[in-house]
């Protein structure tokens, strides 16, 4: 028995490849540019990737496994030993490209002319007259071949009240239990694809209450339907019910359910529990298998996982098609491993599978999101190159980086040949160039833009929204804000979690936390779950110290953070107080910080009820089971740096620890002192941060070691600015002549300094003569806010002075420390210059001391 019946097929199985002249080796002088990154190897699914150290022996050991495949429930999966959820990848929305641009599938009936004649009719007359022509053509249609193919016909052009009065009438006359089955099959399918989840259910029922849709494809119908539109737990249950019924479910049906499972967001584990059961059940997987485990693995950036799904394909003989790499693609690029995508990309033409516009748009965005627009844009003219045409995810994606790169006329530049081409702006495009203008502060031209898309009956949708009020509520324009936001009401939308998450982030940037907090309060009344993303804001606002004597009147009711109890800060910090209904909380706050011109929040040194509200939100993500991820890690740190009590950022750090030892552990044991013992479990983390996007990496260490050189363990950050280098997080940082410091943090290039300095004066002492000219270079600093006047150039010139270094400010670059090979060298030669340059820790412990054991540590209760 076939495993996909004609009519019902999940997925193509056509290979559709682009036909392009494709050079060979065209991507050798683009190689160059990447680092070197070993391919996936051949491994069982059960069985996580080795370590660059053990490959050898674990490869040879695999050579002589047996390939039976043990049950993925039985052995741990492959996932890298650090919590996934802590690579923080930034967005919130998956848009799925495994199908963009997909053939249709097509199906052979063996219809007559008069079917097609029939549609004609059905489709140019009322919904009212469709019986008496179906009654008219009844004797000459040719039975199901004929109907199925009109309900086909009636479904792709979203006639599906068409459709369904159709089905009725043809399974009224059909006599053959065989054939109403099939008919029941496609129209379950027809609707599913369609949306129209209830009435696809309501068919299903009929069908079986009836005694013609007790059949596997009847069932694998409706599971598909429900997984299109996202109802996982509703094709479960479907699937379950299949036993009660004396079903056995096969190829088609396992196929199915994994499908509807990777589009409805069930984790990967339960998903590979289906998986081993049908492995259990004598049913073996084919491509249509491996693409859906592959396509779950790409919503939640798995990446080594989808590498030995890939591989097992091999081991398999499973034929990998084209579909296959670009899902494979998407989970490598969302897992932040773009050197190793483009190693895949590259490998495609020798397999004769040549990489089309969803291979390219999947790496540009990968590169996008990687903060690696160079790149992305040189696939883009690769793609030019190549003659692969640009669809409209392709140039949206373009147009985004153009914006958020500042280049606007060459953004719009893209508009217009993207018009060219017959291609409208979408909801899409005028949001990338809303976020973009946004990021410049040109609200006039966000304003314009966003008339402009009104005007050219563009509906703004909800991510539109949430972008220009971000953009206002961050510029302070708190009546254009609350103008937006009514007009969002007004459409009827509802406000899900990243509306609320940037209404929270803006508020927290602007110092305004009592707001912040009160917004967190009203999603969770309204049912919107916090996310990461909220929950990461308000903990960096509290570690910036800046609203902890703040009094918030809202709704007549006043609350302040001033109280001296721990318990009763956090209540208030984490679950804030009622308010009027009758009114909508967002709109008084911004009513509120129009009147105020701002509200600018008071400052004041909270210290340690800033540490016990941080430490309370923490406790109530662990209860939710959000995940805590870096970015959380580095606003953490970062609160620790701003606090002045050595005493308080320890014990949020020791009681952090009960939460994740591997992460907080780390820092605990550096601010500590106990540098031998952690030492190996930091290189452990470091490896992981290694694997995570730049910016994200260079966030971790910049906070990491600010933290230990605001508390004098400055060894300690030295060695982790170190790792840092070698691990070649910031790019081109160090030369002889040259030290980069511009996306360094102040205690990061403190540090940094120290130990560039000491490896010139090494240089000097071994009788090497230094260039003509050196130089530091700050930029205007990371947290700078007035030219040449940055906040890291300050910190520098500080250390510079103070160590008595002869380094001066350049006249043309007010960022820039210059001096001459000979004076330099002048000074490192003075006696008492490297004991300048040598740091140490203010804080240390003997290398047999004991690190505490996370059992020994109490529990902090709010």
């Amino acid at each position: 028995m076939a495993s996909t019946p004609p009519h019902c097929s999940i997925t193509a199985s056509t290979k559709s490849y682009k036909n392009h002249q494709y050079p060979k080796n065209h991507f050798k002088n683009h190689q160059n540019n990447h680092r070197n990154h070993p391919l996936p190897r051949k491994f069982s699914l059960s069985n996580p990737l080795p370590s660059p150290c053990n490959a050898a022996k674990q490869t040879a050991a695999a050579a002589s496994a047996s390939t039976v495949r043990a049950p993925l429930s039985q052995v741990s999966t492959p996932f890298p030993s650090l919590d996934p959820d802590f690579s923080g990848r930034r967005s919130t929305r998956f848009v799925s490209k495994m199908h963009l641009g997909r053939p249709k599938t097509s199906i052979n009936t063996r219809h007559t002319s008069i079917a097609e004649e029939v549609l004609q009719l059905a489709l140019h007359n009322a919904l009212a007259g469709l019986e008496s022509i179906l009654v008219s053509f009844e004797s000459k249609l040719s039975g199901s071949d004929d109907y199925t193919f009109l309900l086909r016909e009636l479904g792709n052009r979203s006639e599906y009240e068409k459709a369904i009065k159709c089905f009725n009438f043809a399974v009224r006359r059909e006599t053959r239990r065989t054939e109403q089955g099939k008919l029941a099959t496609a129209m379950i399918s027809i609707l599913g694809r369609l949306g129209k989840v209830e009435l696809a259910r309501g068919v299903f029922h009929t069908a079986l209450n009836e005694g013609y849709g007790k059949t596997v494809y009847a069932f694998s119908a409706l599971i598909s339907a429900f997984g299109r539109s996202g109802y996982c737990d509703e094709a479960l249950k479907v699937f379950d019910s299949m036993k009660n019924y004396g079903l056995k479910p096969n190829l088609v049906i396992y196929n199915a359910v994994i499908d509807a499972c990777g589009k409805g967001g069930l984790e990967f584990k339960r998903v590979v529990e289906i998986f081993d059961e049908m492995l259990r059940s004598g049913v073996q997987p084919d491509r249509i298998t491996f693409n859906s485990l592959l396509a779950v693995c790409s919503r939640g950036g798995l990446w080594e996982a989808a590498s030995n799904l890939f591989n097992e394909m091999v081991d398999r003989g499973i034929d990998r098609d084209i579909f296959t790499y670009n899902t494979f693609l998407d989970a490598v690029c969302k897992g932040g491993q773009m050197d190793l995508a483009f190693e895949i990309m590259t490998e495609m033409p020798a397999k004769n599978i040549f990489p089309n516009v969803i291979t390219y748009s999947t790496m540009v965005d990968g590169y996008a999101k990687a903060g690696r627009f160079d790149d992305a844009l040189n696939l883009f003219n690769e793609m030019k190159f190549l003659g692969i045409g640009l669809d409209r995810v392709s140039y949206n994606t373009l147009l985004s980086i153009y914006a958020k790169l500042g280049r606007f006329e060459e953004a719009l530049d893209i508009c217009r040949e993207m018009e060219d081409t017959g291609m409208r702006r979408d909801v899409v495009t005028y949001n990338a160039l809303l976020g973009g203008y946004g990021k410049q502060g040109k609200y006039d031209e966000v304003r314009a833009l966003f008339d402009e898309m009104k005007a050219q009956k563009v509906s703004p949708n909800l991510l539109t929204y949430s972008t220009v009020i971000d953009v206002y509520s961050k510029g302070g324009l708190y009546d254009e804000a609350m103008d937006v936001f009514r007009e969002f009401k007004r459409a009827g939308l509802k406000a899900d979690v990243v509306l609320y998450s940037a209404l929270i982030d803006a508020l927290c940037k602007n110092g305004l936390v009592e707001y912040a907090v009160s917004l967190l309060d009203e999603m969770t009344k309204e049912g919107i779950r916090p996310n990461v993303v909220t929950y990461n804001s308000i903990i960096d606002a509290f570690g910036r110290s800046a609203t902890s004597e703040h009094v918030f009147d809202a709704g007549g009711i006043r609350e302040s953070l001033a109280d001296s109890s721990s318990s009763l800060v956090i209540k208030q910090c984490i679950h804030g107080r009622a308010v009027d209904r009758e009114g909508n909380r967002i709109v008084k706050i911004f009513g509120q910080l129009a009147a105020e011109k701002g509200g600018q929040a008071k400052k004041d040194c909270g210290g340690k009820r800033e540490i016990l509200c941080i430490l309370g939100i923490f406790q109530k993500m662990h209860e939710l089971e959000i995940r805590p991820n870096v970015v959380t890690f580095s606003a953490i740190l970062n609160a620790c740096s701003r606090c002045d009590s050595f005493e308080d950022a320890s014990m949020l750090l020791e009681e952090l620890r009960l939460f994740d030892n591997q992460v907080y552990g780390v820092a605990y044991g550096l601010l500590m002192g106990y540098r031998e013992n952690v030492w190996i479990q930091a290189q452990s983390l470091f490896d992981e941060v290694k694997l995570m996007d730049s910016s994200t990496a260079s966030a971790f260490y910049n906070a990491l070691t600010d933290m230990l050189w605001h508390f004098g363990q400055k060894r300690g950050a030295q060695l982790v600015v170190l790792e840092g280098k070698r691990r070649q997080v910031w790019d081109n940082v160090w030369s002889n002549s040259c030290l980069d410091l511009h996306l360094m943090s102040s205690g990061a290039a403190r540090a940094m300094v120290h130990s560039w300095l000491l490896n010139i004066h090494s240089t000097v002492f071994e009788g090497h003569e230094l260039p003509k000219l050196l130089s530091i270079l700050t930029g205007w600093g990371k947290h700078s806010k007035v030219v040449g006047d940055g906040a890291l150039r300050r910190a520098v010139e500080a250390l510079l002075t103070g160590m008595g270094a002869p380094f001066q400010l350049a006249k043309c670059n007010l960022g820039r420390f210059v001096s001459t090979g000979p004076v330099v060298t002048a000074w490192l030669r003075e006696s008492g210059t490297k004991n300048l340059l040598v740091l140490h820790d203010n804080r240390t412990q003997p290398e047999n001391t004991r690190f505490e054991e996370i059992s020994n540590l109490q529990t902090f209760t709010l």
